[in-house]
């Protein structure tokens, strides 16, 4: 913590004294203050964390005590790779780092808010560029991003929803992510294990606290199942129906990674070698098609064109024999004399 403190403190004073129309006036700790052309002033608030997804959390977060407020409060693409902006505070997550802007006093527009959250983002890493893949894999992603709680390296979950006890069976160890979102026909939650072995001595936990619950009668999920190294939970759905329906859409993707070298790198290169040549081949058999093609249809036409045009010339011009205008020539003194003489 420490250590994020003076990284941050540093960070700010990097951060350009002038940032388009903005100017730096003050800098304390790791809290700066910027003054626009106008004389609004704003207070910037810059903290670098360990991974993208922690900085997307904290955005997440902080989305969700704006919400507690104003409940129109959504995460959108923009500012930084994901922000949200308010009458008087605008918030966002660019790669590692999250970045809070607070209008010191109050504002009829959100302008300067944004113009200064678009500077200030400009001047930082991108990192991966993207919100974590976990909030992708929720039901309506594009609905659920805008609202979604996420959590990064859990250890328990209680705090995300108290009110639900079968979260108590819930054990992350640091090696899960959970992600919490808001639905029209009911909240949705995701918790994404890092390992088959423990999603599985999760799920275990999980099935029997659900029936526990039942039987004394408290509040249970609506619809839980497990979807490989997810725990999916479906909460206030209408009915089970609806939220099972809800479960189907979440998709779990795996992904393969080696810890040393990787034992096929010989015969994935020979394959892409293989489709590169196929792809070239198709390509170059594609092109002399077309090229063939195109000149037996030009030739063609060129050709119909000066046929044409040789036939209207011999049409236009008289015929000329030097056979006294018969068509063969009298060697055989077959044919009578030809009086050309006009009666």
């Amino acid at each position: 913590m420490f250590i994020n403190l003076i990284i941050s403190v540093v960070l700010l004073f990097a951060l350009p004294a002038e940032a388009g129309k903005f100017r730096q006036v003050k800098s304390d700790g790791d809290r700066a203050e910027y003054v626009s052309a106008n004389g609004k002033r704003f207070a910037v608030e810059l903290s670098q964390l360990s991974s993208d997804s922690k900085a997307y959390e904290m955005l997440s977060l902080a989305a969700a005590e704006a919400r507690a407020k104003d409940p129109k409060v959504e995460i959108a693409n923009a500012p930084g790779t994901a922000g949200f902006t308010t009458a008087d505070q605008c918030a966002f997550f660019r790669g590692v780092h999250f970045v809070k802007i607070t209008s010191l006093k109050p504002a009829t527009n959100t302008t300067n808010l944004t113009a200064l959250a678009k500077s200030l983002s400009d001047t930082l890493d991108a990192g991966e560029g993207d919100i974590p893949v976990l909030i992708k894999h929720l039901p309506e992603p594009e609905h659920a991003q805008k609202n979604a709680v996420y959590l990064n390296s859990i250890t328990t979950l209680t705090s995300l929803a108290p009110q639900q006890g079968v979260l108590t069976a819930v054990q992350g160890d640091g090696n899960a992510d959970a992600a919490l979102a808001t639905l029209a026909s009911g909240k949705v939650l995701i918790v994404e294990f890092n390992t088959p072995q423990l999603a599985t001595d999760n799920d275990k936990r999980i099935t029997a606290r659900i029936q526990e619950l039942w039987k004394q009668g408290q509040p249970a999920p609506t619809a839980y199942r497990r979807v490989g190294n997810y725990s999916v939970f479906v909460f206030d759905a209408p009915d089970e129906q609806t939220a099972k329906q809800l479960i189907d859409q979440v998709k779990y993707e795996q992904v393969v990674s080696w810890l040393g070298e990787n034992p096929n790198i010989l015969r994935d290169a020979e394959q892409r070698y293989v489709n590169t040549m196929l792809g070239v081949l198709v390509a170059v058999v594609k092109a002399s098609g077309y090229a063939l093609v195109g000149c037996l249809g030009i030739g063609g036409l060129i050709g119909a064109l000066l046929f044409t045009y040789r036939r209207s010339q011999q049409k236009a011009v008289t015929t000329y024999s030097d056979a006294g205008g018969m068509l063969r020539l009298n060697l055989d003194e077959l044919t009578g004399d030809v009086s050309h003489r006009r009666r």
